[in-house]
Formats: C-alpha cells, structure tokens, sequence
C-alpha cells in the first residue's frame, strides 16, 4: 500500500540534495502528470532516466518513515510504493530547485547522457552474464558518476580538470588521482557521499566509492568481495562500450580500459572476442556508442 507524503515531508527529505533533474525529463513528467489518468509506468520510466530525481525517490522510499527491512535499488518499486501523488509531489519539489544557466546545462547534458546509456547497458550486461538483482547494475550505471554535477557546481573549472583525468595514460595514475591533486577531492568520493544521502544500499555506495579503484579490488585474494568486483566489472564494460571516455573526457582513447581490460574481462570469463561481440550486438540494439 502507497503511503502519502505532503510536499513539507518531501522538501524535509530533499534537503541538502543538489543533483539538478534533466529540464526535458521534467518537462516530460509534468505533461504526464496533466494526463486525466497519470500512467505510473512511465512515470517510473521517466524518473528512471534522470540521476538525481531517482536518487530523491530512493532516498525518500529508503527512509526510517517507511521502515523497509532491506534498503531498495529499484526505480519502479520505489514509485509504487510511493504511489502517484508523491511521486508528483516529488517532481514538483524538484521543479522549483532553481533554474540552471544554459552553459551549466549543455555541460551537465555529458553527464545526463552517459547516465542514460551506462545505466542502460549494465542492465543489459547482467542479464547477459546472470548477475542478480539485475536493477543494482542498472541503478549502479544510473548513479556511478552522480558526483559530477556537484563538482561542476563547486569548480567552475571541473570539466577541464576531468578531460585532463581521462587523458592520462600513465597505467599507475587513475583518473581521480589527477582530481584530487589539483582538488582536493573527487567525483567518486562526492559520488559516494551523495548516494548515501539518498540511502541507497550500502554496496552499491562501495561500488561507486570504487569505480576508479578496480585495479586494488581486483588484487585482493579474498572473495569476500565478489559481489562488489562483479559490480564493477560489469560498470566498466558498460562504461566503455558507451564511449564515457569521449562524451565525458573528450579522448580518442580509453586509457583507464586499456588498463583494466585484462582483468575484467578474465573475472567474467569472457575472451577479448567475445568481448567485441557482445559490443557489436548491443550498438546493434541501440545500446551503447562505442
């Protein structure tokens, strides 16, 4: 059963979460919320979509006011337990955040973008390889990056800083080290700090602590972190195949790939051929940009 909250508990939950929504998700939401009969699906497809709307929907379903047993990733079961009236007063809440200069959108469309498609396509990849719950794969390529925006919010310079991260080939420097010495911090640390505001479940918020890290994961002889390597190899597949390193850091080369290809691809048990196939039938699909 939906439990109903007022727009005053929803701006309580909202505080201090500044992921901005997409304008044309929101434009969207509000004509299907005119609809004489809101449809909740697309509703949920909707949200689906958007980072910091479906991390303000976790958050809220996530809560101690609807005291879950376990924490959810799912989108769609957050909308129906939530039901049609909060979730428009969510998108409603949203709405008035404050409007975005036309530069900071056509820089945060980048992020939007490769959301869509990661999250899209580590979906389709657990399917592919068996992993369940397949959702997490899809909420962990939907809010792996959610600490960009914010970074972009506080260094007017980010997105410069970030190219200069991705162009980095130099196999012991990750992408977050080129960060945090010109920063002082980094879009996964902010990342992993945001999705627990939202309450998202506590592995997925390791996995995108992690998600430039996979080279110390992976040489940890332990299994106690399987599920979290599993996660995170599927995340970096997808993250390749839609090309993050060209919308995000404008590079002709995946430099971070060619580094960890080996290892990923040797713990899903797939051959570098098997690989280019699985990414020539999911272009085909329409999944990915690589």
């Amino acid at each position: 059963m939906a439990v109903e909250l007022s727009e005053g508990q929803i701006q309580e939950f909202l505080h201090g979460i500044s992921v901005p929504p997409q304008p044309q998700i929101m434009v969207d939401l509000q004509m299907e919320q005119l609809m004489p009969e809101p449809d909740l699906k697309a509703i949920a497809r909707l949200i689906g979509q958007d980072p910091g709307l479906s991390g303000a929907l976790l958050k809220i379903v996530n809560s101690p006011h609807f005291g879950l047993a376990n924490r959810i990733a799912s989108i769609q079961q957050a909308v129906n337990l939530l039901g049609c009236n909060t979730v428009i007063n969510l998108i409603n809440a949203q709405s008035i955040k404050g409007e975005m200069s036309d530069e900071t959108i056509v820089t945060l469309n980048r992020f939007w973008d490769t959301a869509q498609d990661v999250a899209m396509t580590c979906l389709t990849l657990a399917k592919r390889i068996g992993y369940q719950p397949a959702d997490e794969c899809y909420a962990l390529g939907l809010f792996h990056n959610c600490g960009i925006p914010l970074m972009v919010k506080r260094f007017p310079d980010y997105m410069q800083v970030l190219e200069e991260a991705y162009a980095s080939n130099n196999d012991e420097r990750r992408v977050v080290d080129v960060e945090n010495d010109r920063l002082n911090t980094n879009h996964a640390v902010v990342g992993y700090f945001t999705a627990r505001s939202w309450r998202l479940p506590e592995h997925l918020c390791e996995a995108i602590a992690n998600h430039h890290n996979l080279l110390a994961i992976f040489t940890e002889d332990s299994s106690r972190n399987a599920r979290l390597k599993t996660l995170l190899a599927i995340l970096k597949m997808a993250e390749h195949i839609c090309a993050c390193h060209r919308v995000l850091g404008k590079q002709a080369e995946d430099h971070e790939w060619a580094v960890l290809q080996p290892t990923v691809l040797e713990y899903v048990g797939l051959s570098e051929y098997d690989f280019e196939n699985c990414m020539d039938s999911l272009n085909e699909l329409g999944v990915g940009s690589a």
